[in-house]
């Protein structure tokens, strides 16, 4: 007995294995309850508190509907900064790439329902911005197989001009505001057309490319193996003839070595 833990003196207790256990359930535990996804879930529950205070009391009482654009602008917010936190600090989880698109449309997509069925908004520019959030976003999907498309300026621009333009209609706005939030409406859906069309161009290009990047890459190959395959068999029969003729000389060899040994 020389009085030293288990682990100082070699031995491996139960002990020490179980905490290694519940410190990787720990850290992967955290790993997904990051700040970037801390927000993310805070906009995605913002949504139905969204809706309720923007249709409270029929959806035409101006101080809660203060509170709706409160909740937008925390959304929009929230928005900004939590994409840019998991990539900065390395924070980019599974979650994370399928929540947040969710998040983004969901919020925008209840407002502009909400707004249409109240009948502040036609209910056609609510169409034109869904189909085309909708629909960039499959595209996505149809094209990262091959390639993935950058954002660009001017869709950044689109999103500034959407969250602005939604966020004034939600307010109970009168006068000269009201006319205002039209025509940064109407610069939100030019955008949002110009911007769809540009990404569908972009989708085009980038998988022809990549179409054309794979056949040349498996023509590559099917020559690389065909080379191979006859570099190999102008090489079989002067191999296969060492083979037979080092046989005797083997067997040779191993009966002389027998022999002396016999001696």
């Amino acid at each position: 007995m020389t009085g030293a833990p288990a682990s100082a003196a070699g031995g491996s207790g139960a002990k020490p294995v179980r905490g290694g256990k519940l410190g990787t359930a720990a850290v992967n535990q955290a790993s997904l309850w990051n700040i970037a996804n801390l927000l993310t879930m805070l906009r995605l529950v913002l949504v139905p508190g969204f809706v309720m205070l923007l249709l409270h009391n029929g959806g035409y009482d101006p101080a809660w509907r203060s509170f709706a654009w409160a909740a937008f602008a925390i959304a929009m917010i929230t928005d900004l900064f939590d994409g840019h936190l998991a990539r900065t600090y390395n924070l980019v989880t599974d979650f994370g790439k399928i929540a947040d698109p969710i998040a983004d449309k969901a919020i925008m997509g209840a407002a502009l329902i909400c707004l249409s069925y109240l009948g502040d908004l036609p209910w056609w520019v609510t169409g034109v911005i869904l189909f085309r959030e909708i629909g960039i976003t499959l595209m996505r999907f149809w094209v990262i197989r091959h390639a993935v498309i950058p954002a660009s300026r001017g869709g950044k621009m689109k999103t500034l001009a959407q969250g602005t333009a939604v966020g004034m209609y939600v307010l109970a706005l009168t006068g000269p505001l009201a006319t205002l939030r039209f025509w940064v409406m109407a610069v939100a859906v030019v955008l949002t057309v110009v911007t769809g069309l540009d990404y569908v161009r972009q989708a085009v290009v980038l998988r022809r490319k990549g179409i054309a990047a794979e056949r040349a890459a498996a023509e590559e190959a099917a020559g690389a193996a065909g080379a191979a395959g006859a570099s190999g068999g102008s090489a079989g029969p002067g191999a296969s003839g060492a083979a037979e003729g080092s046989g005797p000389v083997a067997g040779a060899s191993s009966v002389r070595g027998s022999a002396e040994a016999e001696r």
